[in-house]
């Protein structure tokens, strides 16, 4: 059965309420703050539950224990003022609350926008397949991808305020790696949490209609080989419709993960295109999930059929 577009939130206003949520790992104050700064300037009005500015006792990679991070996570949803729910920043740990929060209670409160990436994957996978929700992968408020990076910070902000003006997504570096043109909803994030994904209760099971949209940092060209064919041998790919390949930052001699990519992908039979410019790299396209779009590899663009918040 093709998968049918999300419910999407609409687009935020000056004056709006945003809570800032660290879901996985602790965030540097210093980079907080700045991000907290940016959002003000945007003419909104920011707010952090006691967790942000947390780290775990005993594991210092998280932002205090699972349940308070998405107890907090949930708070901040369910809070009736609040029209955003925005990431501070990934790391690791937004697989140990995804079964934590309420999501019983997220539902009721209705459509919100949430922002994030890498880690955060599996928070985007959680509200389309739980949800029924549109997501935006998008820069973090206390990452360097949005604090100090001028471009992606401003496409975030065209986004997320006059997303009419955001409908065709791709960097001049984007090229063809298996040529075509495919329609269907997007959904993806962060390959290896993908991977990770699988076998879990409430995991998207195959992709059919869908777009796929996935990138990395730090990983070798035989583990994003690894990541690539368990989500091929689990049968998650199944029916998808194309790909949209983005950066990967630190992740070896780029000929070799083309290599892998192409190898691993080039069997589906379906439009391919690389460098589309979302993920850990510089600049790092907001790119919405949940939405119908066509990609086009041969030109190198992702075009929305209609904003992605409403």
């Amino acid at each position: 059965m093709t998968t049918p577009p999300l419910a999407r939130p609409r687009r935020l206003r000056p004056g709006d309420r945003v809570a800032v949520v660290a879901p996985a790992g602790p965030v540097p104050e210093e980079q907080l703050e700045a991000g907290l700064g940016i959002l003000r300037d945007w003419g909104l009005d920011p707010v952090t539950p006691p967790h942000v500015r947390r780290r775990h006792p005993d594991l210092p990679y998280l932002a205090d224990a699972d349940a308070v991070r998405a107890r907090e996570l949930t708070e901040a949803w369910c809070e009736e003022s609040v029209t955003a729910v925005l990431c501070a920043r990934g790391g690791y740990g937004a697989a140990r609350t995804a079964e934590l929060i309420d999501w019983t209670a997220v539902r009721a409160a209705g459509p919100k926008v949430f922002v994030g990436y890498s880690d955060i994957t599996t928070l985007h996978e959680a509200f389309a397949q739980r949800v029924g929700l549109a997501t935006l992968h998008g820069p973090m408020v206390g990452s360097p991808g949005f604090v100090g990076d001028p471009p992606s910070r401003e496409q975030l902000r065209a986004m997320l305020f006059e997303p009419e003006s955001v409908r065709v997504l791709g960097l001049d570096t984007a090229r063809t790696l298996v040529p075509g043109r495919a329609a269907g909803i997007t959904f993806g994030g962060c390959l290896t949490l993908l991977a990770a994904d699988v076998g879990t209760p409430h995991a998207r099971r195959a992709a059919h209609g869908g777009l796929l949209l996935i990138e990395d940092v730090g990983e070798e060209d035989y583990r994003i080989d690894r990541a690539l064919t368990q989500l091929l041998r689990a049968g998650t790919l199944d029916g998808v419709m194309g790909v949209a390949l983005g950066s990967w930052a630190q992740c070896g001699p780029y000929d070799r993960v083309r290599a892998v990519l192409r190898d691993r992908l080039g069997g589906l039979g379906v439009p391919v295109v690389e460098e589309l410019g979302f993920g850990h790299g510089s600049p790092a396209l907001t790119v919405p999930l949940g939405v119908r779009a066509v990609l086009d590899a041969d030109a190198g663009t992702l075009t929305l059929d209609e904003p992605a918040l409403l």
